[in-house]
């Protein structure tokens, strides 16, 4: 397997010569590569896996977006807004659809009954964790390519790399402390909930 090349060796093969005048490290570009396909990889899952219980690629992102709050399935429509990176005018039309389907209802707030809370229906939550497992599926049989003390090995080398990322997010002008959901979750996206199936496997995402 050491001798077979991949994507990433090809394409540094096809622009090393094309960079004489800078410094181009080809394991760099390559690390560059192969991180960009397993992310592509994890991105089709989601889509995959949303499409096939029979929820649109948004519907499954706003539910995802609920579920992994401090609260799970309550949010204002503004912090989910916020959360998903679009306007108050395309939340709204987002949830209007999403209510009609049966996946959230639009409730006063406890704290302030003046202010809505979206809250995930139990058919809302039911179809989000069947999504979940599906795309856990899908990861898991990814990264058992892998020998459980490889993937311990790749777990640590990560982590060394996602740390420099929030050092230099913490230290960048304008960052507010505490990440919000949308920064905490991988795709705007993941994390499974304590108490679906998939929480309880030992080969999961954090």
């Amino acid at each position: 397997m050491a001798d077979t090349e991949d994507r990433a060796d090809r394409h540094v093969a096809r622009w090393r010569d094309h960079w004489l005048d800078i410094d181009f490290d080809d394991e760099i570009e390559a690390i560059t590569v192969r991180i960009g396909s397993i992310s592509k990889f994890f991105d089709d899952a989601r889509a995959a896996a949303a499409s096939e219980v029979g929820l649109a690629d948004f519907e499954y992102k706003t539910l995802h977006m609920l579920m992994i709050r401090d609260t799970p399935g309550h949010a204002s429509p503004t912090a989910l807004a916020k959360d998903l990176d679009i306007s108050p005018a395309g939340m709204t039309g987002r949830l209007d659809s999403m209510e009609k389907a049966g996946w959230v209802r639009r409730t006063a707030s406890v704290e302030d009954r003046r202010k809505i809370s979206v809250e995930a229906t139990k058919a809302g939550i039911e179809i989000w964790r069947r999504a979940m497992d599906l795309r856990g599926e899908a990861e898991t049989r990814l990264l058992q390519t892998l020998s459980p003390e490889r993937r311990t090995e790749l777990a640590a080398l990560l982590k060394e790399v996602t740390l420099r990322i929030e050092a230099e997010q913490a230290a960048a002008p304008g960052h507010h402390g505490r990440p919000g959901a949308a920064e905490e979750s991988y795709d705007g996206l993941s994390g499974p909930s304590a108490t679906s199936p998939r929480a309880r496997r030992s080969l999961r995402r954090p």
